[in-house]
């Protein structure tokens, strides 16, 4: 009952009041943004897998300028990402675009983070089951390391959440985050800006 009615009828409810809520901090860091990117905008927008592996579109704060080389080719994340980026990725304001996707029913609060759409044929098939609920914008992998975990950590854990999933887990999580964001813990791989990409199963 809860994985397949009440869970997402809690997304809905809670993505419509935070919106409403943080409304003016929305705009704010918006306008922050736009000035802070050099031009590339306030809003980073990227097609990604949800449930039983339907494309959609997230949302999320831009906290990078597409500043390129002489030859045209974008630099390095640790190059481009503004100290206004830095602020925004490290308290997670960066992901609060999300609940529109959380209104839309696209991701849920607490699921599998959504990957790349580049990654589906990577993946083994206990991988693939990642995507039998919606992704959150936070989740198990995320409360246990978040991106200093590795690859094979992650998944592992994405699927112990959906075998797994029920309303005290979800508080579990929720309340972890919580600690995480304030800890400002496992932004990044060690040594990068951002997680590596994942290569597939070798």
């Amino acid at each position: 009952m809860y994985r397949e009615y009440i869970k997402r009828v809690l997304d809905f409810v809670f993505a419509l009041l935070l919106l409403i809520l943080l409304s003016p901090l929305l705009l704010v860091v918006t306008i922050w943004l736009h000035f802070a990117n050099k031009g590339a905008g306030a809003f980073f927008t990227q097609e990604r897998p949800g449930k039983d592996e339907k494309i959609f579109r997230l949302y999320k704060f831009k906290s990078m300028t597409d500043e390129r080389d002489a030859e045209g080719n974008l630099l390095p994340d640790a190059d481009r990402i503004t100290r206004a980026g830095c602020f925004v990725r490290s308290t997670s304001i960066d992901e609060l675009p999300q609940l529109w996707n959380v209104l839309r029913g696209d991701m849920s609060f607490i699921g599998p983070r959504p990957l790349l759409v580049q990654y589906l044929p990577l993946y083994n098939s206990i991988q693939h089951r990642r995507h039998e609920v919606r992704p959150g914008i936070t989740g198990l992998a995320q409360v246990k390391g978040r991106n200093s975990l590795s690859w094979e950590e992650k998944f592992n854990l994405d699927v112990a959440y959906v075998d797994e999933v029920s309303f005290a887990l979800d508080l579990r999580i929720f309340l972890g985050t919580i600690g995480r964001v304030v800890k400002r813990e496992g932004i990044s791989a060690e040594g990068s800006a951002t997680m590596e990409p994942f290569k597939g199963n070798i």
